[in-house]
């Protein structure tokens, strides 16, 4: 391991101004996964920034909308999330184990890298760790990458279980940069991998996520969140499900529905949101949605079974929420 210097930052903007100083200065939170990265050598920084002080911590009802601090800890506790946003109390509930659920952040969470082997070990050559290297994954064992939102420079997925849940809800994220501040939506924070697959977010060096607001939606407290891994805990998802349904008088008003563990990023199935709009909220409309939901699918040649596994996911999740 490199050596690195270390700060304790007390204010956001001492914290962004020592990251943003030096190119090779990083973000500590609650450690979960830099400490990671450090270890593995994904990661090598100049320098650690610990943010863990920063007054980031509250979670607050206003509106009907929530705020949720960047570092709070156990937001899927938080009786006001489980009752206004069920799937982010799942998704937050399905994430790692209970060890790891105790110190870990929201904003860390939705900066996580991903899980992909090759990504992981640096034995093997993989163009988000050192651009340029190539992607071992394309002719490897892909059973765990990416069917939508690849490149022919990066096939990872994200490994986020929030990530999705909150994509679902509409949720953006507040940060505080070099440049200011600004409003981003979770999903537009993630960038495809195209040819520069080490760029995973729109974030400028620096700038930091210091909260997340959910908006007043008719949708988001009939919500579930669907996770299927090889194990029950501690397991990335294979495929994941958040959905989010307005249905009034049997009718589908408006919903969302978001993917995880199938694309570098939460993966939004408008086509599958498009069949059920307007449509009665049958079992015809749910099969056609999950039938939707894999458009545009560019299966690898060992996560083919992927396909499939969305269209039933959809499916099952979409009846499990169906009574709420």
């Amino acid at each position: 391991m490199k050596p690195f210097a270390y700060t304790r930052a007390h204010t956001v903007w001492d914290a962004v101004a020592a990251v943003s100083a030096e190119p090779g200065a990083r973000y500590l939170a609650g450690g979960t996964e830099m400490v990671n990265l450090v270890r593995e050598g994904q990661e090598s920084p100049d320098r650690l920034v610990d943010i863990g002080d920063l007054p980031l911590t509250e979670v607050r009802v206003h509106g009907r909308g929530v705020r949720i601090g960047a570092l709070a800890k156990r937001v899927h506790e938080h009786p006001e999330v489980r009752r206004r946003l069920p799937v982010l109390a799942e998704a937050g509930l399905s994430a790692a184990s209970p060890q790891v659920r105790n110190v870990a952040t929201p904003g860390g969470n939705l900066l996580q890298r991903t899980r992909c082997h090759y990504f992981r070990d640096v034995r093997f050559p993989c163009n988000r760790r050192e651009p340029g290297t190539g992607c071992a994954a394309l002719r490897g064992v892909n059973r765990n990458n990416a069917i939508f939102g690849g490149s022919e420079h990066c096939v990872a997925v994200h490994p986020s279980d929030i990530a999705v849940a909150l994509t679902a809800l509409d949720a953006v994220v507040h940060t505080h940069g070099p440049a200011g501040e600004r409003v981003i939506p979770v999903e537009e924070l993630y960038r495809l991998p195209g040819d520069e697959p080490n760029r995973e977010t729109v974030l400028d060096h620096g700038e930091l996520i210091v909260a997340i607001d959910v908006p007043p939606t008719p949708f988001a407290a009939r919500s579930h969140y669907l996770k299927l891994r090889d194990r029950a805990s501690f397991a990335f998802a294979l495929v994941s499900v958040a959905v989010a349904l307005d249905v009034r008088a049997g009718v589908t008003h408006d919903v969302r529905i978001a993917l995880g563990g199938v694309a570098p990023r939460p993966w939004r199935a408008r086509a599958a949101e498009d069949a059920l709009r307007g449509r009665r909220f049958d079992d015809d409309a749910r099969a056609a949605a999950g039938e939707a939901a894999t458009t545009g699918a560019k299966p690898l040649p060992h996560n083919e079974f992927k396909v499939e596994l969305v269209r039933r996911a959809v499916v099952r999740a979409l009846s499990e929420v169906e009574g709420r």
